[in-house]
């Protein structure tokens, strides 16, 4: 099939036929903005962004989770169309956000799936509520082995997309988290323009990028005592084509936790959750679902190449 012959795709083509609310809570005195999909009652899945994202960076996952989970897409503090107070978004400050929204949401104890910035967070949540977390997923998870230069490239996109949210701007900030740029569909950069172009996004763009500096990285970082710590049952997956830390990163982060599984999938960059979401459930939903995971790489799929 040709590019001119492919379907369209938009966030609202990924949520057809998905039973699913979007709502706000007030998370602890902040308004946070979330997208709801499966049975109250059923075990609780939250997913968690990276830095800059939203919740729709989980709109091909919610479909698949929602069968089995009482599942949440947050944006977390500062981000989307949460609440964005004045003060820094440091570590504990995600963590009393999390804690303020699962308990508006009524929820004892949740599966955690982070992405990025949000498995970093996820990670600390476990360490300091282990009685909140049922299990984790860290899907190339921050807050391990800085990168540098990464680590800069990061913090001065999001900058620059955030004072600039102008189409070409936005559009090379996603092309960026993707194995193949044509997986940035219109929809997502028109979303995402949204969002940075708010006053309160301009206004606050510092506190969010606080621990976007080696300082602050070194700060936060988990100690390999606190790693040692995490006694949920842990999937580490990573991708091979991650532009922000290599699989060996990723292989020596699940060395670090007990009992961890550790799953590569092939021809993804930093979203694996959207670029591969069937690769991406099933994976996931095997090891959540007590299935087992594949302890070697899914099979490669044929993806158009990275455009230079």
């Amino acid at each position: 099939m040709s590019s001119a012959d492919a379907p369209y795709e938009s966030i609202w083509s990924d949520l057809q036929g998905v039973r699913f609310t979007q709502d706000y809570a007030d998370a602890g005195g902040i308004e946070t903005r979330y997208l709801r999909t499966g049975a109250p009652g059923r075990p609780a899945v939250i997913f968690l962004h990276g830095t800059g994202g939203h919740a729709e960076a989980y709109t091909r996952n919610l479909k698949a989770y929602g069968a089995h989970f009482d599942t949440f897409a947050i944006d977390m503090l500062g981000h989307g169309m949460t609440g964005k107070p004045d003060y820094d978004y440091d570590m504990p400050a995600y963590i009393r956000h999390l804690i303020g929204f699962m308990d508006a949401m009524g929820l004892e104890k949740a599966t955690l799936s982070g992405e990025s910035l949000g498995g970093w967070l996820a990670a600390h949540f476990a360490v300091a509520h282990p009685e909140r977390v049922d299990k984790l997923v860290l899907n190339t998870a921050g807050g391990e082995m800085v990168q540098p230069k990464a680590l800069g490239a990061l913090r001065n996109s999001t900058r620059a997309a955030v004072e600039d949210p102008s189409w070409p701007r936005l559009k090379d900030r996603l092309e960026w988290l993707m194995y193949a740029p044509s997986d940035v569909h219109d929809d997502l950069i028109a979303c995402r323009q949204r969002i940075y172009a708010t006053p309160e996004m301009q206004a606050n763009i510092h506190h969010l990028l606080c621990l976007h500096t080696i300082e602050a990285r070194q700060r936060f970082a988990l100690s390999k005592e606190q790693w040692a710590q995490i006694a949920q049952p842990t999937l580490v997956l990573w991708t091979s084509h991650d532009p922000t830390a290599t699989v060996e990163v990723g292989e020596h982060l699940a060395s670090l936790i007990p009992g961890c599984d550790f799953v590569v999938m092939d021809e993804c960059g930093h979203w694996p959750q959207f670029e591969d979401p069937e690769t991406f459930n099933r994976i996931t939903l095997d090891f959540l679902l007590g299935r087992g995971v594949p302890k070697e790489n899914p099979v490669k799929r044929a993806r158009r190449p990275r455009q230079p």
